[in-house]
C-alpha cells in the first residue's frame, strides 16, 4: 500500500520535498498531495513551505513544498492509527 510506504519513507528521511517524494515513488505531485493529506490529518507529518534561497523564482513549487515527520509528537499517536512502522529496512 503506497500510503504506508509514503509514511515510512517520510519517517526515515525526517524531511523531504514533494519533488523528492514524486521522484522516489514515480508519482504525480498532485496525487501524492492527496495521500499526504491523510498523514497531515493524523498529525504524523507537517507541511512546510520554504522560500527559494536564490531569489530567481525558477524553482518548481514541488521543490519548495516540504513535509516534516513529527517524531517527538507522534510517539503517542502511532498506536492510535493501528499501522506499525516498517522497521525491517
Amino acid at each position: 500500500m503506497l500510503l504506508v510506504k509514503l509514511r515510512d519513507y517520510i519517517a526515515q528521511q525526517r524531511v523531504c520535498s514533494l519533488a523528492d517524494l514524486s521522484q522516489h515513488f514515480h508519482s504525480d505531485p498532485d496525487a501524492l498531495r492527496g495521500m499526504l493529506q491523510h498523514w497531515l490529518r493524523k498529525g504524523l507529518i507537517a507541511r512546510e513551505q520554504s522560500g527559494c534561497q536564490k531569489g530567481c523564482v525558477s524553482c518548481a513549487p514541488e521543490q519548495l513544498e516540504t513535509y516534516r515527520w513529527l517524531a517527538g509528537e507522534i510517539d503517542q499517536k502511532i498506536p492510535l492509527c493501528n499501522i506499525p512502522l516498517d522497521t525491517n529496512r
